[in-house]
């Protein structure tokens, strides 16, 4: 919706989802000096902090500080356009959910990294994700799913314990699937089940 007291160039690039909410964050020459360079028109704004880079070989934090964009942001919108032209440089529709952009391939590759070094934060995983992926995750988001997958392997490791592997892996198999409620049930109950005693005991 058209926010109020917008001019005739303001509103339709608003309607259109190409309004840069921060255009005072934009310090390139360019668009301080020059009256055809407008840093509300997000599309311009990240098509010449691309072709600063790209073409004039500024390097890409300079060229996103300068562009009032983040670095995974600048790496979103160098993958966006590699792949699809100036289209890529177009908002698209509404995506999945943060949470379905870690998928277990994503997942796999942040432990990775961490296997690789343990001191990453979120923060510097946000950047790795936006340079392989080209996603833009919330650290937030990777700091949450990331404990999620680590209570989840402390859970299953305490629940069917390694000294009881055939109990173990039925288990498993016989609640994949179920709630994570039904899942703690059927864990409870198995590991409260009372050993059998070897026959003729």
């Amino acid at each position: 919706m058209p926010k109020a007291h917008q001019d005739p160039k303001s509103t339709s690039l608003d309607s259109d989802g190409l309004l840069n909410p921060h255009p005072g964050a934009v310090t390139d020459t360019l668009f301080q000096t020059n009256a055809f360079f407008d840093a509300r028109d997000l599309m311009q704004v990240k098509y010449e902090m691309l072709r600063r880079s790209m073409v004039e070989g500024e390097s890409k934090a300079d060229a996103a500080l300068a562009f009032g964009l983040s670095r995974p942001t600048f790496y979103q919108v160098e993958r966006a356009f590699a792949e699809h032209g100036l289209a890529g440089l177009l908002p698209r529709k509404r995506g999945p959910k943060e949470a379905h952009k870690l998928s277990a391939k994503v997942m796999a590759y942040l432990e990775q990294l961490l296997a690789k070094d343990a001191s990453l934060r979120a923060p510097a995983l946000v950047t790795q994700l936006a340079q392989r992926f080209g996603v833009q995750v919330h650290p937030r988001s990777i700091e949450r799913a990331l404990a999620r997958k680590k209570n989840a392997a402390r859970w299953r490791r305490e629940a069917f314990p390694a000294s009881r592997p055939d109990i173990r892996s039925a288990a498993l198999a016989s609640t994949r699937g179920s709630s994570r409620w039904r899942r703690l049930a059927a864990a409870r109950a198995l590991r409260d089940m009372p050993r059998a005693e070897p026959f003729g005991t």
